[in-house]
């Protein structure tokens, strides 16, 4: 699969005029398969982003502006709003050409359709698009909403259930999604102490006091499902998965900083860790070769 060492050559050589069309031809056909399963998947995430945290449920997508529903032709095609043109966001787009890039990816590290990563980690292409899908869901979901649904979580721990039990057994899949809660928990409770710190901030600085919390009970989930998938590994996930979050609060402080608000605006920012563990488990599973000298053997 890919491209021959006889087109790379000629491309040196000049003997054959290097073309997309001849490049295709040098492809296996089957390039189709996560092209499409890309596309689509992309407009799985769209949809369900668009519709679980407004409904909570499967419907009809609507205008987010005026609330008419969409044609189901205008939606797939990323067209503006018909009845009051209100354009699409960038993220619909966004989300497409990373899913299609990641499915294509995976085809790619997967002859005849498998995953061959690093033990322990060895999963069917079909299965891996599915959990890939899920990933970018609940990224795009926590990142714009700052939301992790009950019924993604429950979906999420039945996948993983399925996958950990296949991938590690079941007690090391046990072990890691109880792992991931208890973990996570400790830092849960930390963000309960530190909402309420804030608060009194907030009332002394003669601020009304608001219901933002640190973290919320959704990470802990979170954390669980990740740790069914993950198994003895899931410290390693929430590690990273911290430490990215980290990153990003010191380069979100950086900018504070810089454009005068830090002083105003220091404890109004709230950044959702989902993306963060989300991405940590990514890295995990699709490409673990980028953190393999920090996993035990």
């Amino acid at each position: 699969m890919g491209i021959s060492p006889r087109t790379l050559q000629l491309a040196y050589t000049g003997h054959e005029q290097i073309t997309i069309y001849n490049i295709i031809k040098k492809m296996d056909f089957l390039i189709v398969i996560p092209i499409l399963a890309g596309w689509i998947s992309g407009w799985v995430v769209n949809y369900l982003a668009d519709v679980l945290p407004v409904t909570r449920q499967f419907s009809h997508p609507a205008c987010p502006k005026c609330g008419q529903n969409f044609p189901i032709a205008v939606y797939l095609a990323f067209r503006p709003c018909p009845n009051c043109h209100q354009r699409r966001p960038a993220r619909v787009w966004f989300v497409q050409v990373i899913m299609l890039i990641a499915n294509i990816y995976i085809w790619f590290k997967s002859p005849f359709g498998i995953f061959h990563f690093h033990p322990p980690y060895r999963l069917e292409y079909i299965l891996g698009t599915i959990l890939l899908t899920y990933f970018a869901m609940v990224f795009v979901i926590d990142f714009e909403h700052r939301l992790i649904l009950h019924p993604t979580s429950i979906f999420g721990a039945l996948l993983g259930l399925g996958l950990g039990l296949w991938i590690n057994g079941i007690i090391p899949t046990l072990i890691g999604g109880l792992a991931g809660i208890v973990i996570m928990s400790v830092f849960y409770y930390f963000g309960v102490l530190f909402s309420r710190l804030r608060a009194r901030r907030m009332q002394t600085a003669g601020q009304d006091a608001d219901d933002e919390e640190a973290l919320g009970f959704g990470d802990v989930i979170l954390a669980g499902v990740l740790g069914l998938i993950l198994g003895p590994f899931i410290w390693i996930g929430l590690l990273l998965g911290i430490l990215l979050g980290g990153l990003a609060g010191v380069l979100m402080v950086f900018y504070l900083m810089i454009a005068k608000r830090y002083k105003t605006q220091a404890l109004m920012v709230f950044m959702p860790y989902g993306p963060f563990f989300i991405t940590s488990a990514f890295l995990i599973l699709f490409i673990p070769t980028w953190i393999a000298p920090f996993i035990p053997k």
